[in-house]
């Protein structure tokens, strides 16, 4: 268990919190590319009220929502003239945040010069809007395989939650309750299943060396986040590796992505690919929209507890939720309470892989906290010329000699 302090410490991310200082180290998704039209969006982002447009020459800009002469919101301003205009008084922000124009202002004012509106660098890949959000020099966005995908071999939604982000990165890092929360029971397995009690139901994990312990055996603590049996659980800032997700992506990998809204909320982006050949179109729009609406809110929500059929439970799904994964671990990880207390839990030694996490995400607040870079960020191009997941999980380095380097850098960071 943590102490309430290392809980604090672990779940706060507003400007200024500790945690808060670290995710902002690194690039965040902040919106889906088909999220932002010819018209401004506000969004909350680790508890900061921003706005997103695209300029009238298509570059991005995320801003303060409150404009820097009288705090009107942004978002309900024009994107014209190279810029954003408030429509209170007229005053215009580029992308960077440079005043450019205050209208009522008497000629010859510098008023406009004096100005540098709260702005963050943003850039879009593969279907995503990142923004840095940090001090200083941006690092360099990680070269994952599914931001380059094209299009039709990926697949990029996002999922709201009620709860504090660390709950749902937590549950992508527990692999054993797959084997439960996950189950299907219409299934020849699943008739077994239903048969037997809980306790005997993790067969496919039993060896006689191991009995009926079915949890990792093996946990690495990487530069760059947490490996569980030889595969890729957690990585920093924020993410889990999922594998090849469902079909029909099997040959690609997904990535779980999770970002705060504020303490009690946050997004979950699911970015998925298939490296062999296209999605067909029905299938990569239909799981999303079997999952949430337009505003990318679930369908099944703790408002509705996630529209649970008994009957379903009995003889379907173990917990009668429907087919898809998401509203399974909403259910649960929302079911611990906006923010999971944990100093009441009690960690068995199946759970080894989430203290392994959060003893690297401790290290690297301390790294900040200090002056330093944080573990997992990236600042040489060389290096990020190749997919580190990709190198490390499904193919042999390419013989380019800057891939080389890349692969023995990430292989060196695996081994420690």
């Amino acid at each position: 268990m943590l102490s309430k302090e290392e809980n604090e410490l672990l779940t706060r991310t507003d400007p200024g919190t500790p945690c808060g200082d670290l995710l902002r180290r690194y690039w965040q998704p902040v919106a889906l590319s088909e999220e932002l039209g010819t018209y401004p969006i506000p969004l909350r982002i680790m508890g900061e009220d921003l706005v997103l447009f695209r300029d009238d020459q298509g570059r991005i800009g995320l801003l303060d929502i409150h404009c820097s002469h009288r705090a009107a919101d942004l978002s309900y301003g024009r994107a014209e003239d190279g810029g954003l205009r408030c429509i209170y008084h007229g005053w215009l922000y580029d992308v960077n945040g440079r005043c450019l124009e205050t209208p009522a202002e008497p000629e010859g004012s510098n008023l406009r010069l004096t100005i540098r509106h709260p702005a963050y660098p943003c850039q879009e890949r593969g279907g995503v809007i990142f923004a840095y959000m940090g001090p200083g020099e941006p690092p360099l966005l990680p070269a994952y395989a599914v931001l380059a995908a094209p299009p039709e071999r990926r697949v990029m939604t996002k999922y709201y939650h009620e709860c504090n982000y660390l709950q749902g990165l937590e549950g992508n890092e527990d692999s054993t309750h797959v084997r439960f929360l996950h189950r299907f029971l219409n299934t020849e397995s699943g008739a077994r299943f239903l048969q037997a009690h809980p306790s005997e139901n993790n067969t496919e994990f039993r060896t006689p060396e191991r009995g009926k312990f079915y949890g990792p055996t093996e946990i690495e603590e990487t530069d760059f986040g947490v490996w569980s049996n030889g595969r890729p659980g957690f990585l920093l800032p924020s993410l889990a590796l999922t594998g090849g997700g469902p079909q029909p992506y099997g040959d690609g990998y997904m990535l779980y992505w999770r970002v705060p809204i504020d303490d009690t909320h946050h997004w979950l982006y699911i970015m998925a690919f298939k490296e062999s050949g296209p999605i067909l179109q029905e299938k990569r729009h239909g799981w999303t929209d079997a999952l949430v609406g337009a505003d990318y809110r679930p369908y099944r929500n703790l408002s509705n507890r996630y529209l649970q059929d008994r009957e379903e439970q009995r003889t379907a799904t173990f917990t009668g939720m429907g087919p898809v994964f998401p509203p399974h671990d909403a259910c649960v990880n929302e079911g611990a309470g906006p923010i999971q207390d944990r100093t009441r839990e009690h960690l068995g030694s199946a759970d080894s892989v989430i203290p392994a996490c959060r003893k690297l995400m401790l290290r690297c607040i301390r790294m900040v906290q200090e002056g330093h870079d944080p573990a997992g960020v990236i600042r040489d191009a060389e290096v990020n010329r190749a997919d580190p997941l990709w190198l490390r999980v499904n193919a042999p380095p390419p013989p380019e000699a800057a891939a080389a380097r890349a692969a023995d850098f990430w292989v060196e960071s695996v081994r420690g």
